[in-house]
C-alpha cells in the first residue's frame, strides 16, 4: 500500500492518546466478557459510523453477551429477537391493533424500535422477513400498514448467524449482505482465556426468587450502572466525522475496491459500498486507536470484514479449491 504522509502537528496534538470513550466500553465489557478484544472493537466501529455488523461464528463464544455488554455499557435502548422460519414481519415491526374502546387503530411498536437490535441466527429467517429488515436497516424507517414510521436514532442492527448449521436456513441476498457495514468471523478462546471463563463461572452464585433460586449466568453479571449514555455517543461519532482522511489513503481504498472487480477467480466483485465502508469504519478506528487521522493499519485490520462478504468467487475457482480468503489475502500483499 502507498505509504500515508505524517500528518502536520497541528492536527495530531489534539487527540494523541489514548480514547476515553473507548476505554471506557472496553472496561465494561471486560468485567463480562474474557478477551474478544477486536469483536468489541467492531462493534463500537459499527456504532460510531450507524453501519450494521454482522457477527458469524459457532454457539457458546459470547456473541449475545458481547452485543448486549456494550449496550449497557452506552445505556443504549436494546431489543433481541430470535430468528425463526415461522417468524412474520409484524413480530419485529409490529402491527396496527383495533382498539375496541375507540374503534380506532393504534400502533403497536415492534422490537425492531429499539437503539440496537440483536438479529440472532439472522439465516433462519424467511426470505419475507429479510426484506421487512432490509428497508430497516437501509432507511431508518419502517412501513406498517399505510404509515411509514421513523426509527430512533441511533439505530443499528447487529446480526448473528451459525456458519456450521445450514439446516433450515436462508442464504442470505447479496442485496441484504451488502448492507452490512462489516462481516466478522469469531475465532475460539486461547487456553488461557477458556480458563478465565471457568473461573468467573464458579464465582457466579445463586439468583433468588422468592423460595426459589437459579444459577447466575454471564448475562446477570453485566453491570447495569453504564457511565456513557446518548449524547456521549453522539459526541463520539461527531470526533469520528472530523477524522482526516488523505488524499493517498482515499486513493489507495478505491484501488483495492477495483481490483475485486476485475481478478480473474472473482464473479461478483464488490460495490461502491464497499469503499464508504472501508472508509468510513478506518475513520472509526483510528479515533478509537487515539489518533484523528487514518494509517495504513486501519485498512489492513478492516479489509477482511469489509471485503469477504461482498464478493463470490467464480465456478471454476472453488472448484479447484481457491477461498475467498485467499484470494483477499493475494489482493492485500499486492498492494504492499
Amino acid at each position: 500500500m502507498t505509504s500515508h504522509p505524517t500528518p502536520s502537528l497541528s492536527l495530531v496534538a489534539p487527540t494523541v492518546g489514548a480514547c476515553p470513550f473507548a476505554d471506557i466500553v472496553r472496561t465494561h465489557v471486560a468485567r463480562t466478557v474474557v478477551g474478544q478484544q477486536v469483536v468489541v472493537e467492531r462493534v463500537m466501529i459499527a456504532l460510531l459510523t450507524g453501519g450494521h455488523l454482522l457477527l458469524e461464528g459457532v454457539p457458546g463464544i459470547a456473541k449475545t453477551l458481547i452485543v448486549q455488554s456494550v449496550a449497557k455499557a452506552i445505556d443504549l435502548k436494546f431489543s433481541r429477537v430470535q430468528f425463526t422460519i415461522d417468524l412474520l414481519p409484524s413480530d419485529i415491526l409490529g402491527s396496527e391493533v383495533l382498539d375496541q374502546k375507540t374503534g380506532e387503530f393504534r400502533l403497536h411498536r415492534g422490537p425492531i424500535f429499539t437503539n440496537l437490535l440483536l438479529a440472532d441466527e439472522i439465516n433462519r429467517a424467511s426470505p419475507k422477513v429479510q426484506s421487512a429488515l432490509l428497508e430497516a436497516m437501509q432507511e431508518r424507517k419502517v412501513s406498517i400498514g399505510d404509515s411509514s414510521h421513523e426509527l430512533p436514532a441511533p439505530f443499528l442492527v447487529i446480526a448473528t448467524q451459525n456458519p456450521i448449521e445450514q439446516s433450515g436456513t436462508f442464504e442470505l441476498p447479496e442485496a441484504q449482505l451488502d448492507r452490512f457495514m462489516l462481516r466478522h468471523r469469531f475465532s475460539y478462546p486461547t487456553p488461557e482465556e477458556e480458563t478465565e471463563v471457568v473461573r468467573r463461572s464458579l464465582k457466579l452464585k445463586l439468583k433468588r426468587q422468592g423460595d426459589g433460586a437459579v444459577p447466575m449466568t454471564a448475562f446477570d453479571a453485566i453491570e447495569e450502572g453504564a457511565r456513557l449514555h446518548l449524547k456521549d455517543l453522539s459526541s463520539a461519532m461527531e470526533a469520528v466525522q472530523s477524522v482526516h482522511v488523505s488524499e493517498v489513503f482515499l486513493r489507495d481504498c478505491v484501488d483495492f475496491v477495483q481490483l475485486t472487480r476485475h481478478h480473474k477467480d472473482i464473479e461478483l466483485g464488490c460495490s461502491p459500498r464497499a469503499v464508504l465502508a472501508l472508509v468510513h469504519a478506518s475513520r472509526a478506528r483510528a479515533y478509537l486507536h487515539g489518533r484523528d487521522y487514518t494509517i495504513p493499519e486501519d485498512f489492513f485490520a478492516l479489509a477482511e470484514d469489509v471485503i469477504l462478504h461482498r464478493m463470490r468467487l467464480t465456478y471454476e475457482a472453488l472448484a479447484v479449491g481457491r477461498k475467498p480468503l485467499d484470494v483477499v489475502t493475494e489482493l492485500l500483499r499486492s498492494l504492499t
